[in-house]
């Protein structure tokens, strides 16, 4: 269901850094573990980074460990973010942010759900991103 909003993305430089928004208009992100995926121009969509809702371990794919933070606002509910540094040219694409219903007692393998698209229940348009000289 298409029920998330993001935005943040545009143009920036190699090296430079952009912060990303996902908002929640119609619904709380208590029991969802939640993440970014992003697909890039010919390229099948891939997970980037993913958070849980219960204890607020993190997930990253290798190539953007180090640069990249996920964080939701725990006092909001419904807003999630994600800082990207030192942005590259392989960076590039349109970013989305998906959640996926945690079932009561469910254990949740982060990278199990950052690498399935197919299993997340909502999720939002997207925000282009571009690294470019």
């Amino acid at each position: 269901q298409l029920q998330f909003v993001e935005y943040g993305g545009g143009l920036v430089q190699p090296g430079g850094s952009l912060r990303l928004f996902c908002l929640s208009s119609k619904f709380n992100l208590d029991y969802y573990t939640t993440g970014w995926f992003r697909q890039a121009p010919g390229k099948e969509r891939e997970g980037v980074s993913c958070i849980s809702d219960s204890d607020g371990r993190t997930y990253y794919k290798d190539s953007v460990k180090g640069r990249f933070t996920i964080s939701r606002d725990n006092t909001n509910n419904t807003i999630m973010y994600l800082e990207m540094n030192d942005l590259k040219p392989e960076d590039t694409g349109v970013y989305y942010c998906a959640a996926r219903y945690r079932y009561p007692g469910e254990s949740i393998s982060l990278s199990g759900v950052c690498a399935r698209w197919d299993d997340m229940d909502r999720w939002g348009k997207g925000t282009s991103v571009t690294v470019s000289s």
